[in-house]
């Protein structure tokens, strides 16, 4: 396992992306740390590239730009919530206290996208499928396994969360100052404080991809010029490292325990 099991539910994280300054490095790094293949597509879409493991899709990785008004483009992996009306989505966010930072566009057949942040300031995608339903492995290794929303403000994220995707946000059971993220009942991710972050840190969406062996990937992760932000450590769900590749994305490694 697994194989994702399609259509997401409506509010579910269906798709992570990398917008990175260079991306056949970034192509480079993560073939070589997760064991993805991928190549850079066609000029018409950016050059946007499909990786896969084991032939499945897993993310993207496209070519980073600067926002108007920033010299220096963001490197940052997004999480994409699963929408079955895009426009309808938009309107939500907006009408609940979010920003629309990229609106609802087509992309080529294979689905709608737009990018918005919450109120917190959280940046997310939205993701309405066409014939490209989203991430078709997930919870192995190598593949994105956990989604976390990293806010200062529980009562106002579980709000708009709620009122745009129908998200529950409920206090995870056994863990202290910890919150599950469920959809239709079903836990998706997770939500944890920003106070528990490095000074200066905003809000965000960090990705968890899974790995068989925390230490060693770390280790790998070093050798290739990535940078250790939270060295290897146990924690609840298994052992956990957060790191940050070359161009300074950041992201979550872990083993979970078993089932």
């Amino acid at each position: 396992m697994p194989d994702a099991t399609i259509p997401y539910t409506a509010g579910t994280p269906c798709w992570v992306d990398l917008m990175s300054k260079d991306q056949q490095a970034a192509l480079d790094f993560y073939r070589d740390l997760l064991g993805w293949q991928g190549r850079p597509g066609s000029d018409e879409y950016g050059g946007y590239a499909v990786c896969e493991l084991r032939g499945k899709a897993v993310a993207g990785i496209g070519r980073a730009s600067a926002p108007e008004g920033m010299s220096e483009p963001p490197t940052v992996w997004t999480t994409y919530l699963a929408s079955d009306d895009a426009d309808a989505t938009q309107r939500a966010v907006a009408a609940a206290g979010g920003t629309v930072l990229v609106p609802a566009m087509d992309v080529a057949g294979l689905g709608r996208m737009l990018i918005a942040a919450d109120p917190q300031g959280s940046v997310f995608g939205v993701w309405q499928s066409g014939s490209f339903p989203g991430a078709g492995v997930v919870n192995e290794a190598g593949a994105v396994t956990w989604h976390e929303l990293h806010t200062s403000d529980i009562p106002g994220a579980t709000a708009f969360y709620g009122e745009v995707f129908g998200m529950d946000i409920v206090p995870m059971e056994g863990a202290d100052a910890y919150w599950e993220l469920r959809v239709a009942g079903r836990g998706v991710g997770g939500a944890t404080l920003l106070a528990n972050d490095p000074p200066g840190t905003p809000a965000h969406w960090l990705t968890y991809f899974s790995v068989d062996d925390v230490d060693s990937t770390v280790d790998a992760l070093v050798r290739r010029d990535g940078t250790v932000l939270a060295p290897p450590f146990d924690m609840i769900a298994g052992r956990m490292a957060v790191v940050a590749d070359p161009q300074g994305a950041a992201f979550a490694m872990i083993k979970p325990m078993p089932a």
